[in-house]
């Protein structure tokens, strides 16, 4: 039948016909019925027109069509091996997560939970009352809540305390995080009104102070978390805006973007302000990312004084922004890991950016081996980054194979992340390169399968 012509319209067998050809019903089984006859009934009107420039076979028409289901398949969400050397990317999910941490929600989240319940007292309960207990601890804090995101938990905070009124920052924080958010919008959505102060590179305590005028209803600092600025530039610490605010009686935020719990400079010889000094120093409230720094899932974390937090939950806003049961439970774990210690061990995260450069350089060497491609690959040291907009200008010493091939640089990355399992390198120097810093050592399997298939061609 594959043999057979098609010159007419007329003659395209009928939808159903070709939905039930046991090639598309294969090459089709991990996509939903409905949108795989939507997809032939597209594609056959497109045939239809090709029919009058010449014939086409049935095989290649079912070709056609298999061909058209595999770029939906490509967008079914599944397993990237991270090859990029960016440790938090935002386009491949952001911080890793561990089995372990799954195997353990599993438990918790399946089936019915207590999610709203107090057992002891048999009556309705507080969503997420042991998560938000670990993080006011954590963070040294009075009180904490968890949100969907941080951009949320920026937007209620503003929501919450400045509607219709002013808020102080300076234009150097006047940042764009991924997705094209703005902060300026983010103020102006939240029902706040923007009082901007200083200029793009020098923002001093007098712009501060002159801005008190204005009667505004909180200062807000917020981290350049993805950028640097470098030469003449001038900014005003947090100690310093919370001194000004505590003495003027104004809140002050301070929107830390990533977010970190631990001393960064151990890992990358970089120090990120972390949650627990936003705290010490007096900030009214800090809000931050849980899929960054932290290592989590997407979350926005708030902490600070009780009497905010218990408003911030009190608006009605705060309901349409909350967080389901399986968020709480990664929560409960992953901040239990923080406060118990064992988060080098247990956090995907840090385990990975636990690894030395010698350590990965003997693995690259181990798995060059077992590829056996000859010169055709090398293990070279490179450079990777933390991303997540953390520290964007702090490279990560780390071991990278390097692909030494003829074929063009982007044919090889496009081949890779056509795998089975979907490799994600980076082109550097005109040079494909798969970094070794972001893959799990439970990935090498897979990662040596997928350099099998593709060196052979080159």
């Amino acid at each position: 039948m594959d043999k057979e012509i098609i010159k007419e319209p007329r003659n395209v067998p009928a939808i159903e016909i070709l939905a039930s050809d046991s090639k598309i019903v294969k090459g089709t089984s991990d996509l939903a019925r409905p949108l795989v006859v939507e997809i032939i009934r597209s594609k056959v009107a497109e045939i239809k027109k090709l029919l009058k420039k010449g014939p086409l076979s049935y095989g290649e028409m079912i070709d056609q069509i298999l061909e058209e289901t595999r770029k939906y398949r490509l967008k079914r969400i599944g397993k990237v091996i991270n090859g990029a050397g960016i440790m938090v990317h935002t386009n491949l999910g952001r911080a890793p997560l561990a089995e372990e941490l799954f195997d353990k929600v599993k438990e918790q989240v399946t089936g019915y939970g207590n999610i709203e319940f107090d057992i002891a007292s048999g009556k309705r309960g507080k969503r997420g009352e042991l998560a938000e207990k670990y993080l006011a601890i954590l963070a040294g804090a009075e009180a904490g809540t968890i949100v969907n995101n941080n951009a949320a938990a920026l937007f209620l905070i503003l929501n919450t305390f400045a509607n219709r009124r002013k808020v102080v920052i300076s234009r150097g924080e006047l940042v764009q995080i991924g997705g094209g958010f703005r902060i300026p919008d983010i103020i102006r959505k939240s029902g706040a009104k923007l009082l901007e102060i200083g200029t793009t590179n020098i923002t001093d305590l007098a712009d501060y102070r002159d801005a008190l005028g204005e009667n505004p209803a909180l200062i807000l600092k917020v981290h350049q978390s993805n950028f640097a600025q470098k030469g003449f530039t001038g900014a005003v610490d947090i100690k310093s805006l919370i001194k000004l605010g505590r003495e003027n009686n104004i809140p002050v935020v301070n929107d830390l973007g990533s977010g970190v719990f631990v001393d960064t400079s151990e890992f990358i010889g970089e120090h990120e302000p972390t949650v627990q000094e936003s705290v010490r120093d007096g900030a009214d409230l800090t809000c931050f990312s849980g899929d960054k720094l932290l290592g989590g899932m997407q979350a926005g974390l708030i902490v600070g004084g009780a009497d905010y937090i218990s408003r911030i939950k009190r608006n009605p806003v705060f309901r349409a922004m909350r967080v389901d049961k399986t968020i709480f439970s990664v929560m409960e774990e992953l901040l239990g890991y923080y406060l118990n210690g064992t988060w080098r061990e247990n956090i995907k995260l840090w385990k990975l950016m636990s690894r030395k450069e010698a350590e990965l350089y003997k693995w690259g060497h181990s798995l060059l081996k077992e590829i056996d491609a000859g010169e055709k690959i090398t293990v070279q040291a490179t450079h990777g980054r933390m991303g997540g907009g953390a520290l964007p200008e702090i490279p990560l010493p780390s071991i990278a194979l390097t692909f030494q091939v003829k074929a063009a640089p982007h044919d090889i990355a496009e081949a890779f992340r056509m795998s089975d399992t979907p490799v994600v390198g980076r082109i550097e120097d005109d040079t494909f390169l798969i970094d070794l810093k972001a893959i799990d050592y439970e990935d090498g399997p897979l990662l040596v399968s997928a350099v099998k298939k593709i060196i052979k061609n080159y």
